[in-house]
């Protein structure tokens, strides 16, 4: 791997766009490492066709599911279920933003999917944001880098309403709609994240608000308020599976509010589907030793593998064996109680002083944006750092 020191940010200028999370408070040290990744332009181009090609086979393997009724393979809920196939079945519930996550892609290492985040995305304003102000700080030309973000998400929200490739009808189709932003109290890096497509919504033409969940109210009948106003699209930055599990009374309620056509939720409930890391091994039976997969199974591998449970972030309840079995890692965590999924061991991409790191791929509408989280173990979790990257050559 190649790395090229840069002047780091401030914590003035970061505060100043709502990038809370600036610093780890358990060592106090910077969050965004003060380097960036050289990537060359094959190495990004390939991120970018991983990411398209992989997408095409989740949509193509969710059809699978929904047509196989495979919901419980994937340890989905059985009360979004319902809700699920709705939002599949009808194109308006438009799949407004992703993450892929990979192993590999520089210094010849071949491209492997280790998850995809297309329910809850999280480093996005690190992603769009921080990173491009890397660049402008040191002088360099912000087109070096693989990161149209902003733009792909802007005409994302416009296809909200064209429902095609082209927005350029957007305001022709527009009707005054509005999108409810919203996230849970407490919760500042994803109320900065959400506020943060909240702008961007409104400068694709949208009227929108901002809420926290505890402030909306829902009705079966007549849809998603808050002050009154009635909200056609409703964003909400909270897992699908913890409203299933933890909100069971409001997931019967937003599934009446789909089915009567009263509201469109981002990101759709279908996303779960993709969520679930249980996922992979539908797509390895389906596109058994694609070169962009890792085999998948729901039996340990007898190779060196990797469990995960089906739901999980920041490397909870993930335990790495090596081909005899002998853990190699593991982190304790709060997702023990889903099922879990044995996937084939692949190595990250290292650096020289032995940091590992795995490139992260948003999706809208096609890949759009690429950045890196760097570890010191094998798990990348809530301790990692975030590292952008420059195109170079």
């Amino acid at each position: 791997m190649r790395l090229q020191k840069v002047e780091p940010l401030t914590v003035e200028f970061l505060e100043s766009i709502n990038f809370s999370w600036h610093t780890d408070y358990d060592d106090d040290t910077p969050y965004l490492v003060d380097a960036l990744i050289e990537v060359s332009e094959l190495e990004a181009e390939a991120y970018a066709e991983a990411a398209n090609e992989l997408y095409d086979m989740y949509v193509e393997a969710g059809d699978y599911v929904v047509d196989n009724d495979l919901f419980h393979e994937l340890n989905i809920p059985f009360n979004l279920v319902e809700m699920i196939k709705a939002s599949w079945e009808n194109d308006v519930h438009w799949h407004l933003y992703s993450r892929f996550d990979f192993a590999g892609g520089l210094d010849g290492k071949p491209i492997k999917l280790l998850e995809f985040n297309a329910d809850t995305p999280t480093v996005l304003l690190d992603t769009a944001i921080a990173q491009w102000a890397i660049l402008k700080k040191n002088g360099m030309d912000e087109e070096n880098q693989f990161n149209n973000i902003y733009e792909a998400l802007k005409e994302n929200f416009q296809r909200l309403v064209t429902l095609e490739e082209s927005v350029e009808n957007f305001a022709e189709y527009y009707d005054g709609w509005k999108i409810l932003f919203s996230s849970v109290r407490g919760a500042q890096e994803d109320e900065d994240t959400t506020k943060f497509l909240e702008s961007i919504a409104q400068e694709a033409g949208f009227n929108t608000a901002f809420a926290y969940m505890d402030e909306i109210e829902f009705s079966e009948e007549e849809g998603i308020f808050y002050n009154d106003e009635n909200y056609e699209f409703f964003f909400k930055l909270v897992p699908w599976e913890d409203i299933a599990i933890d909100e069971g009374a409001l997931t019967t309620v937003l599934t009446e509010i789909v089915n009567n056509k009263k509201a469109i939720i981002l990101n759709p409930a279908y996303t779960l589907m993709f969520q679930s890391k249980a996922f992979m091994k539908i797509l390895w039976d389906l596109y058994p030793n694609h070169p962009l997969l890792l085999e998948s199974s729901f039996e340990p591998l007898s190779g060196a593998h990797v469990q995960k449970p089906s739901f999980g972030r920041e490397g909870e309840n993930v335990i790495i064996s090596d081909e005899n079995g002998v853990i190699i890692d593991e982190k304790e965590g709060h997702y023990e109680n889903f099922k879990p999924i044995y996937q084939e061991y692949t190595e990250l991409n290292r650096d020289d002083n032995d940091g590992v790191y795995h490139a992260g791929v948003f999706f809208a509408y096609e890949g759009c944006g690429l950045g890196f989280r760097k570890a010191v173990r094998p798990i990348i979790d809530d301790d990692a750092k975030f590292v952008g990257h420059v195109i170079k050559g």
